[in-house]
């Protein structure tokens, strides 16, 4: 059943013992999941991520959830639980630390470190609690269990909050690969267990619930980065998410097998990489690793590893194609993508494998090489996962529209009535009072831009400015009247950017506005607001007739 917002109202207060459930990101959309359970008056959060904007968000850095539901409840907030330290699941902690510094956050050691050397940019020490699977932990009125789950970063948790109104288990981020590199599988004899005990409502990433079958194991790409290496006569360049531990793991074995030293590129996976060292998460043999100072020594025996395989623009990879990176890439090297494609980021992905193409480089990605594999489940997978459960009640998270609905469906081949399965969007409140759960109403939740050091301040209508500066033009208009006769005594002077800018093309739409100021003035219209007003009707009507244009217009009449 799905529930589009207009008819629902602000839900009622929650029957005591009730779990209200109220996701604030994360729902039709992949990216900034944040959803907030409450029982008893206390709040707790599972996961603060952040969302990448779109090309139709110019200017845009990061998109954060809306916490203006809990804003005036911080006090309330027992706890913050992060499933796993992508970040999309914890870009937004700082943020929300800024309003609440001693929130406690709980997670696994990496999910912990992670976090912490993020919030350190931002000088924030947090409070941290480090939880592992197997591990329960009574968050104010919250019985929490964490489990095992395996995803494309290690130490992944789902977590399944106990309260009197009925159990919830959350799968976070996950897949079912069978040969892990790490050892560590999705824990489904818990999930068996916790369905045996009885699960309310299962919350399901649904990423990847439109691909049939199942994912492949992170280990079947090996043979594909062994021929690529073992093929290249130059250096290998690999690009990878900063997170995923283990895929670099094989990039350092494959290398180290064909006598080649790694070197990593790029701010963020130095850092993470470090720390997954550090933590024992990375296993890298003495000597293999270099510093990026140390890379003419070695001419060609390389594998360089660095960010930006989403093509973004700031990132290592997407500086190398653009040829303003200390690194040149060149006739003889191979560049492998080792990355899905985020929806939305084709183009720009696209854009930089050309360019690289371009400079004489050879580029693998997963269209043409298996050297990627998805870190989600895909249908087969999460029907096995349904069927072990056995929840009442399925609400599909962490998806654009067709993926909670494609795992809505699978949800109710398994069994799951189908009016028991919620296809909803953010800020639709599900309450679960005694083991029955019911939408509730909704509560306002919009979409909180970071615009460089502001947050909030830039609105829709803001971008919608943008957008049209960007593809329609500007024109100001300067005209000076006397504040009496509403005779012209200056102007008009009129100024195009981004639009046809030949300044005689505007001495016919002159005429018509000396004309319309004239007659707005006879029929008793005065005032600067009005009078420009008159101007901007006059000149975009012009506009938009002869040039099928619709520029933004500023407007500006002086009196005298």
């Amino acid at each position: 059943m799905t529930h589009p917002h207009p008819e629902l109202g602000t839900p009622s207060k929650l029957v005591a013992g009730g779990l209200r459930i109220v996701a604030l990101g994360g729902l039709a959309e992949i990216g900034r999941n944040m959803t907030v359970f409450e029982t008893n008056g206390k709040l707790l959060i599972v996961d603060c991520g952040v969302l990448f904007p779109e090309e139709n968000q110019p200017g845009i850095d990061l998109i954060l959830p809306d916490f203006s539901y809990i804003r005036d409840r911080l006090d309330d907030v027992v706890g913050l639980v992060l499933t796993h330290g992508h970040e999309d699941h914890i870009g937004a902690t700082p943020y929300l630390l800024r309003e609440r510094g001693d929130i406690a956050i709980y997670g696994s050691a990496l999910t912990l470190a992670l976090v912490t050397a993020k919030l350190k940019e931002h000088r924030i020490s947090p409070l941290t609690r480090e939880v592992k699977e197997g591990m329960r932990e009574d968050i104010g009125p919250f019985e929490v269990e964490f489990v095992a789950v395996n995803h494309s970063i290690p130490d992944a948790l789902a977590v399944a909050i106990h309260t009197k109104a009925g159990t919830v288990l959350h799968t976070g981020d996950f897949k079912m690969d069978q040969l892990p590199l790490d050892g560590r599988i999705t824990d489904l004899r818990t999930f068996a267990r916790l369905g045996d005990e009885g699960v309310d409502l299962f919350l399901v990433d649904s990423t990847n619930a439109d691909v049939p079958g199942f994912t492949p194991a992170e280990r079947e790409i090996m043979p594909a980065l062994n021929r690529v290496i073992a093929a290249t006569k130059k250096r290998v360049i690999v690009a990878s998410f900063s997170s995923h531990v283990h895929r670099v793991q094989q990039v350092i074995d494959t290398a180290a097998m064909h006598d080649r030293k790694v070197v990593f590129i790029g701010r963020s996976m130095v850092r993470n990489m470090k720390i997954a060292e550090d933590m024992g998460y990375l296993n890298v043999p003495a000597g293999i690793v270099i510093d990026a100072k140390e890379l003419d020594n070695y001419d060609d025996r390389v594998v360089l590893i660095c960010t930006g395989s989403q093509g973004e623009p700031m990132a290592a990879l997407s500086r190398m194609a653009n040829g303003d990176h200390q690194i040149r890439v060149g006739e003889g090297d191979t560049v492998i993508l080792a990355s899905s494609l985020i929806p939305g980021n084709e183009n720009s992905v696209f854009r930089v494998i050309n360019e690289l193409t371009r400079f004489g480089a050879k580029v693998v990605h997963k269209a043409n090489a298996m050297v990627h594999v998805s870190g989600h489940a895909a249908a087969g997978e999460l029907l096995y996962c349904y069927n072990i459960v056995k929840p009442k009640y399925a609400l599909p998270v962490h998806g654009e529209w067709r993926h909670l609905k494609a795992n809505a469906e699978l949800a109710i081949q398994s069994g799951v009535p189908r009016e028991n399965t919620f296809i909803i969007e953010n800020g639709i409140v599900v309450d679960l009072v005694d083991h029955v759960a019911e939408v509730a109403g909704a509560v306002p939740c919009g979409f909180v831009y970071v615009d460089g050091q502001s947050i909030g301040d830039i609105t829709e209508s803001s971008l919608k400015d943008r957008r049209i500066l960007g593809e329609e033009g500007f024109i100001s208009v300067v005209v000076v009247i006397e504040s009496q006769s509403g005779k012209i005594i200056a102007g008009p002077d009129i100024h195009a950017r981004g639009f046809n800018e030949d300044e005689a093309l505007f001495d016919e739409v002159k005429g018509q506005i000396e004309k319309a100021l004239k007659h707005a003035v006879s029929e008793g219209v005065n005032g600067t607001h009005q009078l420009s007003q008159v101007v901007r009707r006059t000149i975009g009507s012009w506009v938009g007739g002869k040039h099928r244009r619709r520029p933004m217009i500023v407007p500006v009449v002086i009196e005298v």
